[in-house]
Formats: structure tokens, sequence, C-alpha cells
């Protein structure tokens, strides 16, 4: 089970390589951009292509230069943000000369005192423009064979060499997100990120003084640590997970987010990486976090926790001692999808041991849990299904999931994918287990006292998961039987569905509503004289008239058949003496095969004549005549004409007829419900209904024939 939910776990993790927004604040504008070309492509190229030519021309420490530069840097990066033009600009060659301007020119003879014109804004400006360029995973590439990476790790360290300033900040940032940018998703591009020596400074700007160069280094080490080990134990090794986790209690809801997706992608399957974080006191401040007032906070935090408690049993117990389940539960309850998957792929790592199942549940987390099954999201459904597996593991539980409808929801429910159909089947065996002694004796006392919504789920779960053993007691001593019927009566179409569905599961627990079976051997021993008697002269002592034709029998061979023979030829009726017996109300044929079943115990019946068979039967009290023509009867059920078999059954009494209509009625629901007398049906069945299963209830089940 642990498995299944592994699959919530790959797709949300996924989210945690995101590629920054690097155009959200680029300070040196606050110009909008517009959100579509205001001309065809091939009009822009012009335009792109002069500005690119700019770039080209002025790489010097010419103020006049620098300028024209960080101008055509400005129009570039304006184009850059708009992604369908984002083709044009790379294809115009753009990409060569913005990785040039990340460096910084030679102060030549015209140079202002040894100060560089516009320093650090030109290199800003490249590192957003190629950073917006990037986003594009096919121009990643290209970016990094240009030569980017070493001109931005080195932007990364520009702090050291010049006074803290506003400008300073900027550029350092830009050059964090332009590699978070180059690295999403991309492998080779992280592993070039480390080998160009970008981790370390990266580490080292997560102290850094400005918050939002804070920030951008720990969303590029996010990404970097995506996937990758030699990146991840680079990232502790240069005692990144101290200052992360002193990230974790920040107020600034952006740094605690990134803290979180560093730490998060560090310990994604990576056991001994998870071992240091939780060593080093992440566990309480990333609990801190579900009550973030940042929706990806609280997400990021309960994912990690959710992998903190992937396969330490301890760290399980301890992430509830320290308060995680109350949030957790209050965040199933959030608009927020993401926000909903998240806590209960948490709550579903820690329903996994038994000291925290009866905690979770006493929290409240049973009913949103339940709730969350009907969503159409198959990650949240399967984490919320994998939770109420753990949930029912513990016996404390179990009354509070049939109180509240659990049962029901997990028995109707419609199911995604077929992982979470398994979950929910395992989770339904797993409460069947649980019934029994303690949990068995409440869910009756309750039966007994609740208020009828909860007498009748508990009847209804009982039907389908109790012990065959155990069925008297719920049923008929314990009044569960009349809960049942009383929802074949509701006016409720579900209350009759749900009725009619667990009375089935029910007969057939007991195995006493199969259909007929072939009728058993004669209850009167008897001795058959064979086919080559019937109608047949030869020592024949009587004679049926029959349709106005003489068939010979022996009188030793129907005394022996049945009770009915025996009186007419033993007792005081005058047909005693009489040679000649007049058979007046039935045909030719079907005396002939009543007569032939007499004589070889045995016969083909067809449904031409079943119903003539059965009532001869019925007559002269052949039951095992009878019940062969109440199974081949019973064949030929059908919704039409269901009522009419009904009515035959009991006209002659026909048990085992009466019986296979009773379960045709209620495994034929959903088609019989919209008849029109549908309701008057119920009303005739209900007597019998009821006798019936009294009768199935109280004795063995292997006693049913």
């Amino acid at each position: 089970m642990e498995n299944q939910a592994k699959q919530s776990k790959q797709s949300s993790s996924s989210r945690r390589s995101l590629k920054r927004k690097v155009d959200e604040d680029f300070e040196d504008d606050n110009r909008k951009v517009s959100s579509s070309p205001s001309s065809h492509d091939e009009d822009l190229v012009p335009e792109i292509r002069t500005q690119v030519e700019i770039l080209e021309s002025t790489f010097s420490s010419n103020e006049a230069d620098r300028a024209s530069a960080k101008r055509a840097i400005h129009v570039l990066s304006e184009f850059a943000k708009n992604e369908e033009i984002v083709n044009v600009v790379v294809d115009c060659g753009a990409v060569p000369a913005l990785v040039r301007h990340l460096q910084v020119p030679s102060l030549g003879s015209e140079g202002d005192g040894g100060h560089m014109p516009y320093e650090h804004e030109v290199e800003k400006g490249s590192a957003f423009t190629l950073g917006l360029l990037a986003i594009k995973p096919e121009h990643q590439q290209l970016i990094v064979d240009a030569g980017a990476l070493p001109h931005l790790v080195g932007l990364l360290k520009r702090h050291k060499n010049a006074q803290n300033s506003r400008a300073v900040n900027g550029v350092i940032r830009r050059a964090a997100d332009a590699i978070t940018n180059l690295a999403h998703e991309n492998s080779s591009i992280k592993t070039r990120v480390r080998i160009e020596g970008g981790i370390p400074p990266l580490v080292e700007l997560l102290v850094f003084v400005d918050a939002k160069v804070q920030r951008a280094a720990a969303g590029a080490l996010r990404t970097l640590a995506f996937k990758n080990d030699e990146n991840k134990n680079q990232i502790v090794e240069c005692n990144a997970l101290l200052t992360l986790i002193l990230m974790l209690r920040s107020e600034d809801t952006a740094i605690h987010y990134e803290a979180v997706g560093v730490i998060g992608n560090l310990v994604h399957s990576s056991p001994n990486i998870k071992k240091e974080v939780l060593l080093a006191g992440a566990l309480q401040p990333v609990i801190g976090l579900l009550s973030s007032s940042c929706s990806e906070s609280q997400r990021e935090a309960a994912l990690l926790l959710g992998q903190f408690a992937a396969t330490d049993s301890d760290c399980k117990i301890h992430i509830v001692q320290r308060g995680a389940v109350p949030p957790l539960i209050e965040m199933l309850q959030s608009p927020d999808a993401q926000l909903r998957e998240m806590s209960a792929f948490a709550l579903g790592r820690l329903a996994q041991d038994t000291h925290n199942q009866a905690g979770i549940a006493h929290c409240g987390g049973i009913v949103p849990l339940l709730k969350l099954l009907d969503s159409k999201n198959g990650s949240l459904q399967h984490n919320a299904a994998f939770a109420l597996y753990g949930l029912a593991d513990n016996e404390d539980n179990v009354t509070d999931l049939v109180k509240v409808g659990g049962v029901q929801k997990l028995q109707d429910g419609e199911f995604i994918v077929q992982p979470t159909r398994d979950c929910v089947a395992k989770t339904l065996k797993r409460l069947e287990e649980k019934i029994h002694g303690r949990v068995l004796g409440h869910l009756l006392y309750l039966m007994r006292v609740g208020e009828n919504v909860i007498q009748r789920r508990i009847s209804l779960v009982l039907a389908h998961l109790c012990s065959p053993d155990d069925q008297k007691t719920i049923f008929i001593d314990n009044g569960g039987l009349e809960l049942l019927l009383e929802l074949l009566e509701s006016t409720n179409l579900k209350h009759q569905r749900d009725g009619s569905v667990a009375l089935c599961k029910l007969a057939n627990k007991a195995s006493s509503l199969s259909p007929v079976d072939a009728a058993p051997p004669s209850p009167t021993p008897q001795v058959y004289l064979g086919e080559q008697y019937v109608n047949n002269s030869t020592l024949s002592d009587v004679t049926f008239l029959v349709e106005g034709k003489r068939f010979y029998a022996h009188r030793i061979c129907l005394l022996a058949s049945s009770n009915a023979f025996r009186a007419m030829f033993d007792g005081g009726y005058r047909e005693r003496d009489a040679k000649d017996i007049e058979i007046p109300n039935i045909p030719w044929n079907v005396f002939e095969l009543m007569m032939r079943y007499i004589y070889t115990g045995s016969v083909d019946v067809n449904m031409d004549v079943a119903q003539d068979l059965l009532r001869a039967a019925d007559q002269y009290l052949l039951e095992g005549l009878k019940r062969l023509c109440e199974y081949a009867i019973a064949q030929d059920i059908s919704v039409e004409n269901v009522s009419l078999m009904f009515e035959l059954s009991e006209a002659f009494n026909a048990l085992s007829l009466r019986n296979a209509c009773i379960l045709f009625i209620l495994e034929k629901f959903d088609q019989l419900s919209v008849m029109p007398w549908y309701s008057q049906l119920i009303q005739r069945i209900l007597p019998e209904t009821r006798a019936y299963f009294v009768r199935a209830l109280t004795r063995p089940i292997e006693a049913d024939l």
C-alpha cells in the first residue's frame, strides 16, 4: 500500500523545479509589457536585429556605448517577455550578444576616473533577458553553449568586490534567476552549473542581506537539487542545511517558501540527507509552515512531512506529537486543490502508523478525507483513499467510519485510477476483518439505541461485511433485518436501492437465496420401475382416462411416489377399487411427463409445459417433480413477468420459485424500480421476504436444501 502513495508524491514533486518568474519586478522600468505583439513576427525582425547590432558594437567602457547597450538590452527584454516573439529574438542572434555583455569591458582611457558607467546595470539586464529566453527549453542549451554559465556564476560573486547596493543586489539576483531557468528540468545543465562552481556562491547568498537575493539563491538551489544527487551532496557539504532551516522560520513568506522547497528536493529519494535534515532540527519549523499565510509554503511543508514520514515509523509519531495533524486536517478543507492533495498525502503517510490512527480520527480527519473521494483529481482521490486505508486499521476508528457513512462512500464511489480502486477494496477488506468482538458489540449497541440514520447505516454495513456466523445475532436477535426491510418500503430511491443490495449480499452470504437448484431425491425412498413400464399394459392394474385416451399404470409404483396416490388407493376414495380413473384437468402430454417422472425419477421440463406440470405436481404432491418445474420456470423470470411468476409461486406453494423471484427482485432493482407497479410488488413480497430471511438466518447454512 505504501507504494501506491508514490504516484502523488512524484507528480507533486515535479512542481519543485518550477521556473522563476523573472519578469515580475525588473527595477529599472515599471512599464507594462504588452501581452501580444503589435505586428507580425517578420515586421519585428529589423527592429530586433538593430538592437542586436547595437550590442555587438557597444562592448566597451565608453559611457555612450554603455548607455546604448543598456537601452538595447531593455528593448530585447521587452520582446523576450512575449512568448510569441522569443524565438524571433533568438533567431536574430541575440544570445551571443547578450552573453558577451554579462562580462565587464576593460576600462579604457575614456573611463570616468576608473568608474565603469552604468556599473552592474548592463550585466543585470543581460542576465535578466537570458533568463527570459531560457524559459523555453529549446533555448537552454544554446545559451549554455554560448558560454553564459561561467559569467553568470561570476556575477553571483560580484558583491565581494563591490559595495552592497541596489544595483549589485539586482545583478546577483538576476544571475541566480537565469541559472534557475537554464537548469530547469535539464540534468546536464544542472551538472554544468556544479562543475562551473555555481553551488558554493549560491549557498553563501542564502545569508545575503537582501531578502530578494536570498530568495533567488534558494530558488536556484531548489532547481539544482531536483533529481541530481551530486548537486544535493554538494549543497549539503557547503553547510546549507542550517541556514535553510533558519530560513524556514522567516516571517517573509517568499523566503520560507523557497527554503522548504530546497529542503524538499534535497530529501527526495535521499534517505541519508533526510536523516541529516531531521537531525539539524527541520521538523518543528516545517510543521510550523502548515499554518503559514502562504498556501505554497503550506503545500510544500505538507509534502515534505509526507516524505519525512515515508519510511521512519518514529518520525511519523514525532510529527503527530508536535502538532501537525490539526493544521493538516484544516488544509483538507481548503479551496486550493493542491493544498488538499498534499495534506491528504501527508496524512496518508502518517496514518500508516498504528499510534497515529486514532489521533487523526479524533481530530476530525475522517469526514474531510471521505469528501475528497468525490474529487475528479485522481492523485487527490488516491491520497485520501490511502489515508482512509490507514485509519481503517484501528479498531477504534471502525465505528466512526460506519457512523458517518464512510463504508457506503467507499462502496459506491467512482474511483478514477486502478490503484485507488485496489486501495479501496483493501480498505473494505480490512474493515470486514475488524467487525467482530468489541467492534461488533459497539455497532450492535448503536444499532439498537442510535438515531435512525445511524441504525440504518450500521445494518447496511453489517449486511455487507459481517461474518456469516454473526448474521443471526445481528439481523434476527438485534433487529437488523427489520431495518433493511424498512429501506425497501422507503420513498427514497437510494434507500430502496441500498436495502436491495444489502439484502442480496446478506442472502448470498447465507447461501440461501441462490437460484433454484435441481430437485433433491424423493423424500419417499423407492425403486423406480423404469422407462419400459411407462404406459405399458403389462401387469397394469389401473388405467387412467386422459383426454379420452387410456394410460396404463401400476398401483405399486403410484403408491410409492406420493401421499396423494397413497390416499387415492389406500383411503376411502372411490378410486380405490376403480379400474378406470378419469383425469379431467390435466392434458395428455403433461400427464405423460408426470407419470414418466414417477416411473424413472427424472424428466426433461421445457417451458411450454412447465407451468402446467407444476400445477399437476402440486396436485399430486410430487415434490421432486415440483422442484424440477420450479427450476425450469425460474430460468425464465424477467423484469416483465416477475410479478406473475411470484403469483404462480404463491398459487402452488412453490417455495423455491418464490425464493428465486425474491432474489431476482432484489438483484434487478435498477430495472424494476422504474416500473409503475414496483411499490405494489414490494408490498406483496415483503411478508415472504421477511419469512424467508428468518428461516434462512435461523438454521444452519448447509441445511438450506
